[in-house]
């Protein structure tokens, strides 16, 4: 479905945005991985899939960076037809304790990583008429939780960024929507998974279940498979005019 097609993920040496990858990787896509730590494992798990595959660890804080990494991918590929803004990460304190370094972090590759990697990868869609651009947010995108601020700030800002590019984008083959996950048992969340058996004296099965109890009515967490099979159907024919849409995949957490 997506043969001759380049996909850019950001964020995908691990978790969702590996599990985003693969599954574009299996539809035919080529790939251009982006992340920190082992790019060698994942690179290899792609290539295995009959694709082409590169890594290029831009900084997703840093705006040079992330026009490098726009540039190598054009040079090697010609274009970015895909792409999915997914690189995140968190910190959980209250507002008047947030460390201001960690929220300007939280911010900077959350949210304005996407805007740059946006920005920079219309132009290219916009002439070939056809692109995709997938943005990952997270319930925290609809809703709000205690101690997350700039986490809920970042992701709200993914989605109200998601329905501009529709927007400006709409009568074009070029569509952007947001993926709005609850529960993934990605490294992030395990480490919330361990402070929380730590803290209440738990075993590592009964923190993920008290996890799933305060949100996710499904009493399972949603799979990086899970969340590729969605950003699959964004990019087929099926998802020519879903523009702007913030698909919760939560368990029910938003339904409450």
């Amino acid at each position: 479905m997506l043969q001759g097609k380049t996909a850019l993920v950001t964020g995908s040496t691990s978790g969702i945005g590996l599990g985003i990858a693969k599954s574009l990787a299996k539809q035919g896509a080529n790939i251009v991985l982006n992340g920190f730590g082992d790019a060698e494992g994942p690179k290899a798990e792609i290539a295995a899939l009959g694709v082409k595959v590169v890594h290029h660890g831009a900084d997703m804080s840093n705006a040079s960076e992330i026009e490098a990494m726009m540039k190598f991918a054009a040079d090697t590929f010609g274009r970015v037809d895909i792409l999915v803004n997914n690189a995140g990460i968190q910190h959980v304190a209250k507002i008047e304790d947030f460390p201001v370094e960690r929220w300007d972090a939280i911010i900077a590759i959350n949210l304005t990583s996407a805007f740059h990697a946006t920005r920079l990868a219309l132009p290219a869609m916009k002439a070939a008429n056809w692109g995709r651009i997938i943005n990952v947010a997270s319930t925290h995108g609809l809703v709000g939780s205690a101690e997350k601020s700039a986490y809920v700030a970042s992701k709200h800002g993914v989605v109200g960024l998601t329905k501009v590019t529709a927007l400006e984008n709409a009568t074009t083959g070029v569509t952007c929507n947001a993926i709005c996950p609850g529960w993934v048992l990605t490294p992030l969340v395990q480490k919330q998974v361990d402070a929380k058996a730590a803290a209440m004296g738990l075993s590592n099965e009964e923190a993920k279940k008290v996890l799933l109890l305060e949100k996710e009515p499904s009493m399972q967490f949603t799979t990086p498979e899970e969340l590729g099979e969605l950003a699959v159907f964004f990019c087929s024919a099926a998802g020519n005019n879903v523009r702007g849409a913030a698909w919760n995949m939560d368990g029910g957490w938003t339904a409450q």
